[in-house]
């Protein structure tokens, strides 16, 4: 479910990124484009070199382009506009697409250009992936990484064998991906690989396998990996580690910006503290992700049966603000308060009226709070009156201005529902 960038103009011919086969719902990888459209090299003509452009006149300027260039005089010209043009029909007309790409195939292979045809041949094997012709793509694939490794270009043999990794499923294709990738020095598509070879291991049931892989891909930067490794703790039994990684997955995509990767990570963040037997934080987390609206329904179920099966007692920031470590203590504020901001007004004040902790607590509390838009803090703060005197108090621990918003929004809802 995390979003994974899409191909990158700065990959050769290949962006390292796509699903973990047969992984579980709360998985968090998308089945990205597994090739970028890029530049096919300069083929010696002054039109051969075309910048990628998706737009209509793009496509009619190489239309135009293909028909200009006669195959048997202009080979690689046209070639080189077929490459082109089968790139930025790929995500609209995958049928004109392969067809471009195909004759690019032939012409540049006819022209004795060995690296160009398989570049093409990369690009169309993810033009068939894309139409769901994977048993093509994966023979595209095979023909691309062994011209590559004829040609040694490395990385793009790495590119087409990761490709073909994701296609078949093959673990050997995908880890002497990740090896050439490594020794080329291109971390964020090592990265990629690493994470897809110990995704394969996990949904396989081998998840100490898997774990060192995971890790690497952590190391890396690779964004969905503190997803994955906390999949791979967890069926490892380790509930306390994932329950970290769970909690750096849901920091990776912030709520604000990637809402259903944030859902996602809490459920699993949910289901690690239930299995911890820490059931007020197990609670708090499967609340967090059914407060994403956008939340995918494997999300809402896995959440809503965490509930189902630790119960729906409420009031738990309280006591969990009193307990928690400092350093967390204003994350777990704030997501459970941005929850309290967003939810129906009966349950917001449900969670809030139990409020009774220390002061040191509330602070905490307080100050998740003035972070909120001003309607969102008058629609908080609205339910926590009841704790009037003892935020009040609290209040004075803040800067002036903040107090003061504190002191007089408390007055005036006070006097609001005591008229």
């Amino acid at each position: 479910m995390h979003e994974v960038d899409a191909a990158d103009a700065d990959v050769d011919d290949a962006d390292a990124v796509g699903r973990a086969p047969g992984l579980q719902a709360l998985d968090d990888v998308d089945p990205e484009p597994v090739v970028a459209a890029q530049d096919v090299p300069h083929a010696g003509h002054e039109h051969a070199h075309v910048e990628q452009d998706t737009s209509v006149d793009a496509v009619a300027e190489l239309e135009e382009r293909v028909g200009r260039y006669d195959a048997e005089r202009y080979p690689v010209q046209r070639a080189t506009a077929l490459f082109h043009l089968g790139s930025l029909l790929a995500d609209g007309d995958a049928a004109r697409a392969r067809e471009a790409l195909a004759e690019s195939v032939v012409l540049f292979a006819r022209a004795g250009l060995a690296i160009e045809a398989a570049k093409a041949q990369n690009a169309l094997g993810a033009a068939h992936r894309e139409a769901g012709a994977d048993e093509a793509a994966a023979d595209c694939f095979r023909d691309a990484a062994r011209a590559f490794a004829g040609c040694g270009a490395r990385r793009e043999e790495a590119a087409a064998l990761f490709n073909l990794g994701l296609v078949t499923g093959s673990r050997d294709a995908l880890e002497h991906a990740r090896a050439l990738f490594a020794a080329e020095g291109a971390r964020r598509e090592e990265a990629a690989a690493a994470r897809e070879v110990g995704a394969s291991l996990l949904s396989d049931g081998e998840a100490e396998a898997a774990i060192p892989f995971l890790q690497r891909a952590r190391e890396l930067g690779d964004p969905a990996a503190p997803n994955a490794l906390g999949l791979a703790r967890l069926a490892a039994g380790d509930a306390g580690a994932a329950a970290e990684l769970f909690r750096e997955a849901a920091a990776v995509h912030p709520l604000s910006v990637r809402p259903a990767g944030y859902a996602m990570a809490k459920a699993n963040l949910a289901l690690a503290l239930e299995q911890a037997a820490d059931v007020r934080r197990a609670r708090l987390a499967a609340r967090q992700a059914l407060g994403v609206a956008t939340a995918p329904p494997a999300v809402r179920e896995q959440a809503s049966a965490v509930l189902g099966r630790v119960g729906e007692g409420r009031g738990d920031l309280a006591p969990v603000l009193a307990e928690e470590p400092p350093e967390r203590a204003a994350t777990s504020a704030r997501d459970e308060v941005t929850r309290w901001a967003d939810a129906d007004p009966a349950e917001r004040e449900a969670e809030a009226v139990a409020w009774a902790g220390d002061d040191d607590a509330a602070e905490v509390l307080l100050g998740a709070v003035l972070e909120l838009p001003s309607a969102q803090f008058e629609a908080v703060l609205g339910a926590l009156v009841p704790a009037r005197p003892q935020l009040e108090r609290v209040a004075s621990r803040f800067h002036a201005p903040q107090e003061l918003r504190v002191r007089e929004t408390l007055a005036r809802l006070w006097s609001s529902t005591t008229i």
